[in-house]
């Protein structure tokens, strides 16, 4: 919209500003001396310098006498549900310029929807210090459960199926751009809370029907495909090394399911140029086994990591998406199998691996 080389979303501390995120600005975080964005923390309100050279308290800055050579600076502030002023959005140029009304009612709608942006990381990050005190409450992660069920999914279910109705009405396709990702994002909700529920399904649960003979390289194909979003963003494909064709009783969905938990924990933890290996076997018994080259598990956090909603240090730190409830998953799926899951862990890296009993 402003066709500038640099636009930043700044976070102003005490002493410094941090970008949140950026583009076309080497430096992660600036002193105060030199901010602009830290103009707006008082007064609340848009700043537009057309030409800093011309400015009588900007000209003397650093980065606008050398690099970046800062000319025009746009910022709208980001102002959080509490009404603190957090930083600024801004767009900047090395050549002078000029800005409409509407340009800037945009970049103060960005900064909002910026704000709200950030207010969701952090509301991720306390449910997951929130869910490390859930798995050691079984009578709290019922409270969740059936919160979550009633106040979340119904309502979310309703949602949808009027945005479905919209999507059909031919009178408002110029606003199609606005509905599909409020629909998208519904889906994405009830996923969220079917995988909650998937997680506190009791472990001995009766597997669905249809359960048959499948092949077990079918069932890792089938996990792999659902993890391809993730895949896709890797340098370092997944090595998949198949094995014989090997029949087991199974849930096809449920147990492949079970596989993707496993998967995206790897694909999660793993950078995406150290090696993750899948092998499958038949001897002595089917067997699955996913090996990564990353983080790894700590000893101390090893003895929770089947516990719901718990999540490790590293998980909490660098705020990966999750609940904690891959893992419960996971074994639980396997549980109903009559198989076994294991993980072990050093600092080379994790294994998960899963043994079935064979079919009849």
């Amino acid at each position: 919209m402003f066709d500038t080389p640099m636009a930043a979303v700044s976070l102003v501390d005490r002493h410094r500003q941090w970008f949140a995120g950026n583009v076309g600005l080497a430096d992660r975080e600036t002193p105060l001396d030199v901010s602009f964005c830290a103009r707006l923390v008082p007064t609340r309100k848009p700043l537009i310098v057309p030409d800093a050279t011309q400015h009588p308290r900007f000209s003397s800055y650093r980065n606008v006498i050398e690099a970046p050579n800062i000319r025009f600076y746009a910022g709208a502030p980001l102002i959080d549900e509490d009404g603190y002023v957090l930083g600024a959005m801004c767009v900047i140029d090395d050549e002078p310029r000029e800005v409409s009304d509407r340009q800037i009612d945009a970049l103060t709608t960005f900064a909002g929807q910026a704000t709200q942006h950030l207010a969701a990381i952090r509301s991720r990050m306390r449910m997951a210090e929130l869910g490390d005190h859930l798995a050691r409450s079984a009578q709290r992660e019922e409270d969740l459960v059936a919160t979550i069920t009633h106040e979340l999914r119904t309502p979310v279910t309703s949602i949808q199926g009027y945005l479905e109705l919209l999507s059909e009405n031919e009178d408002l396709e110029p606003y199609r751009r606005m509905i599909e990702p409020i629909h998208r994002n519904g889906q994405r909700l009830v996923a969220m809370v079917d995988h909650i529920l998937a997680g506190t399904r009791p472990h001995d649960a009766p597997l669905p029907a249809p359960v048959g003979p499948v092949d077990l390289n079918t069932v890792v194909a089938a996990a792999l495909t659902s993890c391809r979003a993730l895949t896709a963003l890797r340098a370092e494909p997944i090595d998949v090394r198949p094995g014989p064709p090997t029949p087991v009783r199974a849930d096809l969905a449920r147990l492949a399911h079970a596989f993707e938990q496993l998967l995206r924990n790897a694909l999660l933890f793993t950078p995406g140029d150290r090696a993750i290996i899948v092998r499958i076997s038949d001897t002595p018994q089917p067997t699955v086994e996913i090996t990564d080259r990353g983080v790894g598990i700590p000893d101390d956090e090893l003895p929770y990591v089947f516990d719901r909603f718990y999540r490790g240090r590293h998980a909490r730190e660098q705020a990966i998406p999750g609940v904690g409830l891959g893992l419960t998953i996971a074994r639980g799926a396997v549980a109903a199998h009559l198989g076994s899951l294991e993980v072990t862990s050093d600092m080379h890296g994790t294994t998960a691996r899963v043994t079935l009993p064979g079919a009849d």
